[in-house]
């Protein structure tokens, strides 16, 4: 099947009501549709779902959708009924139907009306389920979730391994495998699982910007910490993990107590009372969920504003899935972990019945995790390498870490000896073995190996063994050495490693000096926010009275920035209407009428100019000229060249930018404020922005200062700044 560019962007306006795809949507989209497996590696909220909805919807016969849990099947079944005009477009078939219920999905699956049919690996495996859908024509398979495949993943399910078989006995169909979570290690496994070893892979970046990450100590004062840091979140969605369903119960009570609307979810409670907690969220009912992880992938709530992490993660894979429901929609998220060693050690006593194997895979999960709690690395750099990313930014500078004091230390000397101890145990142990080493700890594995015989025993006994990690956390990320995951994480010197050995060089670590937590968060996230707050707010409650009365959650009916969008430009009619973005045909019809109505009363109430009434009617040669400038920046052209081709002066090609990045169009101006502004002074007006209370331009030349820097610059360096952080 071919279909051009025109025709996918089309059938995205229609459905969906976006004018562009994100990142390799559209790739993706095409590979499925041209028949071939597709691998895809996407962080949570960069639009995964798409990638297998629209094609289904464009394609020949019905998709199969594989997904782990029924609360996540349907929250997507809900929202592509809200996508499309036609009843009976999206269905599941789960455990939660009775047989009435599941004969009337499967009358509309032959009836030819279904185009995704979602289930769950357990009810792929049934016989009466392989033997019915033998008799439709399958577009695709989607495999969500698919590091559940894997021994690896942080969920692993053994149905998930029998989807090949089941597969081939249902009938050969091009197979679409997503998740947000892989190593490489676990990539490998589901590829090789599911027999699509040649499948085209599609990795996006893990980098959510949006998402601020820190890590606090965690005293016996934890209970208030929290507290006020919820507090600090009035009105604000949010979500607690717990390791222990009885502190899942014991924490919301707490809470509760405390004046914040909480309830627990895990998986011990009875199905009732976990699904009317489940909704009590998703409707807005309740602030807070304090939860399990069984709560981890059962949610698609995209204005989650906040996640803690009451007890440490039991693996990286984990706690970057569970952080990645904080801001979906792109808007403000905070992600909270809480910290103590004790935590991993009792993770670590859980391990005590697995098997050796299991056990090995568990400590070095858990390893890299408490590596990633006590680093004083940027946390978004840690967190990317782990999903074989580099971050190449020096800092972030939306983590704790990258928000702290540090002084850098030389550890030249005992990196080089660290070096040699890895050399000296022919590269076969972790680095945990290899602290221990040069501690000298006399551990059972030390001493079973004779390693208390090697030279370098002890060599750095009075360093804090959090020092050597920190030493070999660093050594790592700059390419010195690497881990084996086929070993569980043995350390292996590279080139540069065995280099640094025969002619040590400068090598420095980060040494915190002060830490000023109580400004830790200002402006921890960017956050997009509607110029009407007023307006806003009656949106919002509208949107519940709609969604209490057609029994979906609110952001079914349109996200925040939906109705950001709609505070900030006052549509009236269902023409303008249609212009905003994640506003579809199908949602504007089903919803648009009330939100029309109630916007133009209060447009008329406040006597409110709208950006509308204003704008000049020159749409077309605006709209072309808005292109042509898109397209050079696209090619990098000289801005004072683009502006004298256009006829116009600096000045207004300075206006013509914000007028289209301030309408929430992201260009890349970066080539030319390199060519204009040395790195120093890039940095100090872009820091400006982040800690100012708007970005007026004026106070902005007052406070960096006149005679410094040139308005031009500073405005270059603000639309920079909203392109970062706004679009």
């Amino acid at each position: 099947m071919e279909v051009t560019h025109e025709e996918l962007v089309k059938a995205l306006q229609n459905y969906f009501g976006f004018d562009t795809f994100k990142g390799n949507q559209e790739a993706i989209i095409r590979n499925v549709i041209e028949g071939k497996d597709s691998f895809v590696l996407m962080p949570t909220g960069g639009g995964k779902s798409l990638c297998f909805q629209l094609p289904s919807l464009i394609m020949e016969g019905m998709a199969i959708v594989i997904s782990p849990l029924i609360a996540l099947m349907k929250n997507q079944v809900d929202a592509m009924s809200n996508y499309s005009e036609e009843e009976g477009v999206a269905h599941f078939i789960n455990s939660s139907l009775s047989r009435g219920e599941i004969n009337a999905v499967k009358e509309d699956v032959l009836s030819g009306k279904t185009k995704l049919l979602y289930l769950a690996p357990e009810s792929l495996n049934k016989g009466e389920n392989v033997d019915f859908l033998k008799g439709v024509k399958i577009s695709f398979y989607a495999v969500d979730e698919a590091h559940c495949i894997s021994e690896w993943g942080h969920d692993f399910r053994p149905e998930y391994s029998q989807i090949r078989s089941m597969v081939q006995r249902i009938g050969k169909a091009p197979i679409i495998a997503l998740t947000a979570t892989a190593t490489p290690k676990v990539q490998k496994d589901i590829q090789k699982n599911l027999g699509m070893m040649e499948a085209t892979v599609f990795k996006s970046s893990f980098n959510r910007p949006n998402l601020y990450y820190e890590v606090r100590p965690k005293t016996s004062e934890v209970d208030k910490d929290l507290v006020r840091f919820i507090r600090g979140m009035e009105g604000k969605s949010g979500i607690v993990y717990c390791l222990a369903r009885k502190e899942v119960e014991d924490l919301a009570e707490v809470l509760k107590v405390n004046g914040i609307s909480a309830r627990p979810y895990h998986a011990g409670m009875d199905a009732q009372t976990r699904s009317a907690n489940q909704d009590a969220f998703l409707m807005e009912e309740c602030q807070v969920i304090v939860a399990t992880i069984a709560f981890g992938m059962g949610i698609d709530k995209p204005d989650v504003r906040f996640v803690v992490h009451y007890d440490i993660p039991k693996s990286l894979e984990g706690y970057y899935q569970e952080t990645g429901r904080a801001g979906r929609d792109g808007g403000e998220g905070i992600c909270l972990c809480f910290y103590s060693p004790d935590d991993i050690e009792r993770l670590r006593r859980f391990q005590k019945d697995k098997t050796p194997k299991e056990i090995g895979i568990g400590n070095q999960l858990l390893f890299e995790t408490q590596s990633y709690a006590e680093s004083t690395i940027c946390r978004r750099k840690l967190l990317l390498h782990y999903f074989g990313e580099e971050y190449t930014e020096e800092k972030c500078g939306n983590c704790d870490n990258c928000r702290k004091t540090y002084k850098q230390v030389d550890a030249s000397e005992l990196l080089q000896i660290a070096l040699e101890t890895i050399q000296q145990v022919n590269e076969k142990h972790r680095a945990e073995h290899i602290v221990d080493i040069l501690h000298g700890n006399q551990t059972a594995e030390v001493m079973s190996y004779h390693h208390d015989e090697l030279e370098n025993f002890g060599a750095a006994s009075d360093e804090e063994e959090s020092t050597l990690h920190a030493i070999l956390r660093q050594a790592l990320l700059v390419g010195m050495i690497t881990k084996d995951v086929d070993s569980y994480g043995d350390l292996k010197l590279t080139k540069d490693g065995k280099k640094f050995i025969r002619k040590p060089g400068k090598f420095e670590v980060p040494i915190e000096v002060q830490n000023d937590e109580d400004d830790m968060m200002d402006g921890a996230a960017a956050t997009c926010a509607a110029a009407d707050e007023v307006l806003f707010s009656i949106l919002k409650d509208i949107r519940r009275k709609q969604a209490k009365k057609n029994d979906v959650p609110p952001f079914v009916i349109f996200q925040d920035p939906s109705l950001e969008a709609m505070a900030t430009t006052y549509p009236i009619t269902m023409d303008e209407l249609l212009t905003i973005p994640g506003v579809g045909v199908a949602k504007a019809k089903r919803y648009g009428d009330e939100f029309l109505r109630v916007i133009k009363e209060y447009v008329e109430e406040n006597e409110i100019i709208r950006p509308e009434d204003m704008r000049i009617r020159t749409v077309a040669k605006r709209s072309t000229r808005k292109k042509q400038i898109i397209q050079a920046i696209d090619r990098r052209v000289d801005l004072d060249d683009l502006a004298e081709s256009c006829g116009m002066s600096m000045e207004e090609m300075l206006d013509e930018l914000e007028a289209i990045v301030f309408s929430g169009t992201k260009i890349n101006i970066n080539y030319f404020i390199k060519e204009v502004l040395d790195p120093d002074e890039q940095e100090e007006i872009y820091d400006y922005f982040k800690n100012a209370d708007d970005d007026n331009i004026q106070k902005a030349m007052a406070e960096l200062g006149e005679d410094y820097y040139d308005e031009m610059h500073v405005r270059l360096v603000r639309l920079k700044f909203h392109c970062d952080l706004g679009n």
